[in-house]
């Protein structure tokens, strides 16, 4: 580089500094250019330092003294990082040094991860009357093949009544009925949604003809009505078989749709839910045989009520303790209270079935307390899973968890 261009000579001038300090690399010392050290000067006279010798307020390399020169406090020295050491060697001593805090779960502005459902009330009770819906109608199915009619028509009618309710708040939530009559031109079998349309469609005309066939001891004998009436109790009757067929699914097919989504402690209990609303189905349906029939014919109820009870017991219990943290959700708060609640229900209802086998006024106390344990085990449930969609940490630590696991 040439002395004589500008730059060469500021490297000179610069080299000639160095040699004229005490201790410095370049050793000795050297005569320093008046000029240079009055450009060392800030106004006034004032000594600034230099970063590259060291010198004045900014030579301890400290933020204050950074500023005191009018420097950027590059890099930080004042604040003492934070330090730990990783356990090892004898006495825990020694390992990698780390200058931060191991890092911790966090998410932008704590805001969930997930978008939470958008269903409401509706969709809650919607799983309720669907489960009531198809109880019934197996309890009809009891009372038609065992010959109890007190049985068949409570059955029968309670499940039209629930089917019924069940589409009015599955149409509710679409927002219009053509969206519902939409969903019925195609049959996805791997889509819960499409395969529920289809039961529900299915199970509703069937549950409505054998309740209708109920009513044919009224029709007049003679006339237009007398063949209806003759053809309506085995019209209805296998109409009714229908049903029941069809029951189980539309017990069950909620709980597939539940885990079917991206909702944490819905989808990790996947093997539990259709367990659970089923078990659920069976007692509700109990609790309207318990309810309505004399004790004589409520022998089948009796039977559903102890295996419905059976399953949503064991549902529940392993849903609140097989899947680790994203068992919090249906222990805490309102879930954990109206689980909690729908297992006291569900146990004094089997209980007083079992014990009021002559009482007509415990059976039917038992009936509702059947009845009540499914509406809190549904919305325990719901409500459960919506609380693990609304906290980030639900889907990032079990996720972590996994990565690891298969690291």
């Amino acid at each position: 580089m040439s002395p004589d261009r500008p730059v060469g000579d500021l490297f000179r001038r610069f080299r000639e500094r160095l040699a004229a300090e005490p201790g410095s690399a370049a050793g000795g010392g050297g005569a320093v250019d008046p000029g240079d050290a009055a450009a060392e000067q800030g106004p006034g006279g004032r000594d600034n330092g230099s970063r590259a010798t060291g010198t004045g307020p900014g030579g301890d390399h400290t933020d204050a003294g950074a500023r005191e020169a009018g420097l950027a406090p590059h890099p930080p020295r004042d604040a003492a990082p934070t330090t730990r050491r990783r356990r090892g060697g004898k006495g825990g001593r020694g390992g990698e040094q780390l200058t931060v805090p191991p890092a911790e779960f966090t998410s932008y502005y704590g805001r969930p991860i997930l978008k939470p459902p958008v269903w409401r009330w509706d969709i809650a009770t919607y799983l309720f009357t669907g489960g009531l819906a198809a109880g019934s109608s197996l309890l009809a199915a009891g009372g038609q093949l065992t010959g109890r009619p007190a049985l068949r028509r409570a059955g029968r009618f309670t499940s039209l009544a629930a089917v019924s309710a069940s589409a009015y708040f599955l149409v509710n939530d679409l927002g219009r009925p053509s969206r519902f009559h939409h969903m019925l031109r195609v049959a996805k079998l791997t889509s819960p949604m499409s395969v529920g349309t289809w039961i529900l469609t299915a199970f509703g005309p069937a549950a409505g003809l054998a309740a209708v066939a109920e009513a044919a001891p009224r029709l007049p004998r003679h006339g237009v009505p007398g063949p209806v009436r003759r053809l309506l109790p085995p019209v209805g009757d296998a109409a009714g078989l229908v049903a029941a067929v069809t029951a189980p699914a539309l017990a069950t097919y909620t709980g597939v749709l539940l885990a079917d989504t991206a909702v944490p402690s819905w989808h990790e209990a996947y093997p539990e839910l259709p367990a659970i609303f089923a078990g659920s189905a069976l007692a509700s349906g109990a609790g309207v045989g318990l309810l309505a029939a004399p004790c004589a014919q409520a022998g089948p109820a009796r039977r559903l009520a102890v295996a419905g009870a059976a399953l949503e017991l064991w549902g529940s219990h392993r849903v609140e303790n097989r899947l680790g943290l994203l068992s919090e959700p249906y222990t805490e708060g309102t879930p954990g209270a109206l689980l909690r609640a729908g297992r006291s229900l569900t146990a004094a209802g089997v209980v007083g079935a079992l014990v009021g086998r002559r009482s007509r006024l415990l059976s039917a106390i038992s009936g509702g307390a059947l009845l009540a344990a499914s509406v809190c085990t549904r919305f325990g449930i719901f409500h459960g899973g919506v609380a693990s969609a609304r906290d980030p940490k639900y889907t990032v630590v079990p996720q972590r968890e996994r990565a690891d696991r298969r690291a």
